[in-house]
């Protein structure tokens, strides 16, 4: 029983680091980007936007 005991602890403890993982991989490779890209389109407009009212200026 004391096996037993040792072996299931040690598969809850990989399963649980395995799914870690593969949540950072995860965020790592489709989360990080999509927000990176979105910031560069706020940087785009933000910019657009002080073009625009500084060619009306006058």
């Amino acid at each position: 029983m004391k096996n037993f005991t040792r072996g299931a602890l040690f598969g809850v403890a990989a399963t649980l680091g395995t799914l870690a993982g593969c949540l950072y991989a995860f965020k790592k490779s489709v989360v990080e980007p999509i927000e990176e890209r979105e910031e560069i389109l706020d940087q785009h407009r933000r910019r657009a936007l002080r073009k625009s009212r500084s060619a009306h200026q006058g």
